[in-house]
C-alpha cells in the first residue's frame, strides 16, 4: 500500500487521543443504530397503510411517535460524534503543525539556504490545512460508513438472503472504480501541492521585494513567471479536479444499478407472497443506506488522496535531519574573554567548489579584526563559522581554549553579538524589535541602549514612541533607521565578542560619525570582528587580515599593509584615488 508509511505516521499522531476516538466510534454505532432502525419502523408503517381498513390506526401513531424519538436520537448523537471529531482532528492538526514549526528551529542554517521560504511555509501552513480538511472528513464518513455497511448487511439478510447477497455481490463493483480512480489522483494532487508551494516561495519573493522589482522595471517578467506559475497549477488543478469528481458519479451510477435489481427482484418476491410491501420498502431503504456510503466513502477518497499527499510533504520536512546536537559533555560558556584561534580551518558550501583553505588566525582578548577582500571571497563564511551556523570540514575553532564544538551553540551564540548589512527586524514594537535577545530589559535600558546608536531622536518622533508598530522587515522605516535598530539591540546585549558586517553601510555621514564613537565605546576590550568593503571604517584595526580566494594573503596593521604595497595598498588606492 503506498500509503502505509504516512497513514502509519498519521496514526501516531491519533493515538494519543485513543479514548475520544473510542467515544466516536460508540456515538458512531448509536447512530447508525438509530439510522437502522428507522427503516423497520417505515416498513411496518407501510404495512398497515397498504392493509385494509389500518389506515391512520392507533399502531400507526405510535409508529410516527418513535420515528420522532428515533430522528431526535439521531440528530443528537450525530452532533456529539461531529463535536469530538473536530476536537480530535484539530488536535492532532494542532500537534503535527507544532512539531513541524519546532523542528523548523532545529534544521540547519544550510537546509534553510538550500530550501525556498515560501516552499517551507507552504509545508506548514497550506499542507497542514488542506490534510485536516481530509482528516476531518475521512474521520465523519469513514466511521459510520463502516459500521453502517454492516449494520445494514445483517438487517438485510433478516429479510431476505437472496436479495442480499444480489446486493452484496455486486456492491464491490463502485469499490473497484473507486480505488481505480483513486490510484491516478494521488500523484495529481502531490504535484499540486508541489505548484503551490512553489507560487507561494515567488509571491513572497516578490511581495518582499516589491521596491526592486518596480525600481528595475520587472513588474512584465515578474507577472510573466507568475502566470506561467499559475498556469502549471491551474493544469495540475483541473486534472486532479476532473480525476477526484468522476468519482462520485461512477460509483453512483453502479450503485443505481443494484438499486433497480433490488426494486426488480423485490417485486418478484412481493408478487409471489414471500415478502411484503413493507417489507420491500425496507429492503429499498436498506439498498440504498448500503450503498449510500459507498458513495460517500468514493467521495471522501480524492479529500484523503490531496490530504495524505500533504501529509507526505509535511512528514518529509519533519523527518529533515536536525542540526547535528551538541556533544553531551559539552559545556556551558557563561562570559567569554575573547581569545579565538581558527587552526587549519577549511570549509566549503558545495564539495565540488573549495572556499577557505587551511585558514589560520590568532585573536587575543580585545583584539580588533578587520576582514578585508573583494566580494566572494569568504569574509561572511568567516562569520558563520565563528556563529557554529555551519560547522567546519577540517580543522577547529576555539574560544577561549575551549573548541567551539564543545561549546553548546545557545551560550556560544550568547557571547557573539552580530550587526549585519542585512537588517533583521520583525513585526513588533520598536521595543521588542531592541529587546528582541533581552526581552526582559526595561525600558530604561532600552532608552540607553537607543540613545547609544543614536536611534533615540527618531524613535522619539514616531507616532507612539517606542511602543510604535513596524511591520515585518520594517518595511514602514528608512533602511537607515532600521540599521540603527540593528545597532541599538546589540547595545543592549553588550555581548564578548562583537561582529559588525558593513553594519553602518545605509546610515547618513554626520550619523555615521556617531554610530563609530559608539562602537569604539562598545569594542573596548571586547574582541571585535569587523567585516568592511570601505578600507577608511577599520584603518584603527589591531589585524587586518586581506582575503581573496579563500585565503588569507596579507596580514597586519593598516599602517604596514599600505607599505608592503601589496593588494590591500591596491584596495585602498582605488578607494582613494585621486583623479
Amino acid at each position: 500500500m503506498k500509503h502505509r508509511k504516512t497513514i502509519k505516521r498519521v496514526l501516531e499522531y491519533i493515538r494519543p487521543y485513543g479514548f475520544k476516538i473510542t467515544e466516536m466510534l460508540i456515538l458512531a454505532v448509536i447512530t447508525v443504530a438509530f439510522t437502522l432502525y428507522t427503516p423497520i419502523l417505515i416498513g411496518r408503517g407501510v404495512d398497515y397503510i397498504v392493509g385494509p381498513g389500518e389506515v391512520w390506526s392507533e399502531q400507526l401513531l405510535k409508529i410516527l411517535l418513535q420515528l420522532g424519538v428515533v430522528i431526535l436520537g439521531t440528530a443528537v448523537s450525530q452532533w456529539l460524534m461531529n463535536l469530538l471529531t473536530n476536537q480530535v482532528t484539530y488536535r492532532v492538526v494542532q500537534d503535527i503543525r507544532s512539531r513541524a514549526f519546532s523542528h523548523l528551529q532545529e534544521v540547519p542554517v544550510s537546509y534553510m539556504d538550500a530550501s525556498q521560504p515560501g516552499d517551507i511555509l507552504s509545508r506548514i501552513v497550506a499542507d497542514v490545512s488542506q490534510f485536516s480538511d481530509g482528516l476531518l472528513m475521512g474521520f465523519t464518513q469513514l466511521f459510520t460508513g463502516v459500521v453502517t455497511i454492516l449494520g445494514t448487511i445483517g438487517f438485510m439478510l433478516s429479510i431476505s438472503v437472496k436479495i442480499s447477497l444480489l446486493v452484496i455481490v455486486l456492491t464491490p463493483i463502485s469499490l473497484f472504480v473507486a480505488s481505480f480512480i483513486a490510484g491516478r489522483t494521488f500523484r495529481m494532487f502531490k504535484e499540486q501541492s508541489e505548484k503551490r508551494a512553489e507560487m507561494t516561495s515567488l509571491v513572497e519573493e516578490l511581495v518582499g521585494n516589491q521596491k526592486l522589482v518596480q525600481a528595475f522595471y520587472y513588474e512584465e517578467r515578474a507577472e510573466e513567471r507568475f502566470g506561467k506559475v499559475n498556469e502549471e497549477l491551474r493544469v495540475c488543478g483541473i486534472k486532479a479536479l476532473f480525476f477526484s469528481s468522476i468519482t462520485n458519479p461512477s460509483t453512483r451510477f453502479v450503485n443505481g444499478l443494484v438499486y433497480t435489481g433490488v426494486g426488480i427482484m423485490g417485486a418478484f418476491t412481493v408478487l409471489s407472497g414471500r415478502m411484503t410491501v413493507g417489507q420491500l420498502t425496507s429492503f429499498l431503504n436498506y439498498a440504498n443506506q448500503y450503498t449510500k456510503p459507498f458513495n460517500e466513502i468514493s467521495g471522501v477518497v480524492a479529500e484523503l488522496e490531496n490530504a495524505l499527499a500533504c501529509a507526505n510533504r509535511i512528514f518529509e520536512f519533519i523527518d529533515t535531519p536536525a542540526e547535528k546536537p551538541d556533544e553531551k559533555d559539552a559545556v556551558i560558556m557563561e562570559r567569554a574573554e575573547g581569545e579565538i584561534n581558527l587552526t587549519d580551518l577549511s570549509f566549503s558550501y558545495q564539495p565540488e567548489i573549495s572556499l577557505l583553505k587551511d585558514i589560520n588566525i590568532h585573536v587575543k582578548p580585545g583584539q580588533r579584526i578587520a576582514i578585508v577582500g573583494p566580494t566572494g571571497c569568504g569574509k561572511t563564511t568567516i562569520i558563520n563559522l565563528l556563529m557554529r551556523f555551519y560547522d567546519p570540514q577540517k580543522g577547529q575553532i576555539t574560544v577561549d581554549g575551549t573548541s567551539a564544538s564543545k561549546i553548546t551553540r545557545d551560550s556560544l551564540r550568547k557571547n557573539f553579538g552580530m550587526v549585519l548589512q542585512d537588517t533583521w527586524l520583525k513585526a513588533g514594537t520598536i521595543r521588542e524589535n531592541i529587546a528582541y535577545g533581552k526581552p526582559d530589559a526595561s525600558l530604561e535600558e532600552v532608552m540607553e541602549a537607543a540613545k547609544k546608536a543614536h536611534a533615540h531622536s527618531f524613535i522619539r518622533r514616531m507616532p507612539k514612541g517606542y511602543d510604535t508598530v513596524i511591520s515585518e522587515g520594517g518595511g514602514n522605516i528608512s533602511q537607515g533607521q532600521k540599521q540603527l535598530l540593528c545597532i541599538a539591540r546589540v547595545m543592549l546585549m553588550r555581548p564578548s565578542v562583537l561582529i559588525l558586517d558593513e553594519a553602518t553601510s545605509s546610515i547618513d555621514t554626520r550619523t555615521e560619525v556617531k554610530v563609530q564613537k559608539a562602537f569604539e565605546e562598545l569594542m573596548e576590550g571586547r574582541t571585535s570582528f569587523i567585516v568592511a568593503h570601505r578600507l577608511s571604517t577599520i584603518q584603527e584595526a589591531d589585524l587586518i587580515l586581506v582575503m581573496k580566494d579563500g585565503n588569507i594573503i596579507e596580514q597586519g596593521r593598516h599602517r604596514e599593509l599600505l607599505e608592503k604595497k601589496g593588494f590591500y595598498a591596491h584596495l585602498y588606492e582605488s578607494q582613494f584615488a585621486v583623479s
